[in-house]
């Protein structure tokens, strides 16, 4: 999947403040429905989840095709930077359950995550296990696509308009980042050091698919490995949850 990149036809302040709106309100948006709705009814959580990424996803569209007035081009799909992503995202798949069988588990490090997980998952519809594992499929494909578009292809790619590429892939990769903070503080609250942990893996991760796309030029790559790194997630989640012998 390749996306011709949007030029703009609006003043430049304006397309930075639309670039800035982008970078920040997926925490807004986070820290809205995990910590202010929390005590509130699935139902409620899960409206607010699918408000939020309708307006996130649609934005980067809206301001392209309306207020930039760019005519968006689909090509097929090219090759370019899916072996990169390939080797990135099942090196990161391996190291991850190697990390997490092999001696988080064993060490009970992530137990008491298990409960925050569970009680999220519930709330957003995916309590029992098949639901969870539909939820992780989709959640793994399709959201997992849309995040590279929003993310690496009008996020980073508005910003290497405006700054050098290096700048523009730690900029964006730490906007990539700031709403996986306040998940991870939730999940990992009694631990800061997993926090931050983990918050640099989101960091380093966002910033190699921006760099994919960047050599490439298209999102195949960068999707790609953002799948296998999501399934993992899932696979971890879903022992937590229901443990494996």
């Amino acid at each position: 999947m390749n996306i011709s990149d949007p030029s703009g036809r609006v003043s430049r302040r304006a397309d930075a403040a639309a670039l800035w709106a982008a970078a920040l309100f997926p925490s807004f948006a986070t820290w809205l429905y995990f910590v202010v709705l929390t005590q509130n009814p699935s139902a409620a959580v899960q409206a607010a989840y699918a408000a939020e990424k309708v307006l996130q996803f649609a934005f980067p569209l809206v301001w392209v095709v309306l207020v930039q007035r760019q005519k968006l081009r689909l090509t097929r799909p090219s090759s370019a930077g899916v072996a990169e992503g390939l080797v990135f995202g099942a090196a990161v798949l391996a190291g991850m359950l190697l990390f997490y069988f092999q001696w988080l588990k064993p060490a009970g490090y992530l137990v008491a995550a298990a409960g925050p997980i569970a009680a999220k998952a519930t709330a957003l519809g995916m309590g029992s296990p098949a639901q969870f594992i539909l939820g992780g499929v989709l959640l793994s494909s399709i959201h997992s696509l849309l995040e590279e578009y929003y993310w690496r292809w009008f996020l980073f790619g508005g910003l290497r308009r405006f700054m050098p590429v290096a700048a523009a892939v730690i900029l964006s990769s730490l906007a990539f980042t700031a709403h996986h903070v306040i998940l991870l503080a939730i999940y990992f609250g009694g631990s800061p050091l997993a926090t931050i942990f983990f918050s640099l893996c989101v960091t380093v991760g966002g910033a190699a698919w921006a760099w994919i796309y960047h050599r490439s030029g298209s999102l195949l790559g960068p999707w790609v490995s953002h799948l296998l790194i999501d399934a993992g997630i899932f696979i971890v989640g879903y022992d937590l949850m229901w443990p494996c012998p």
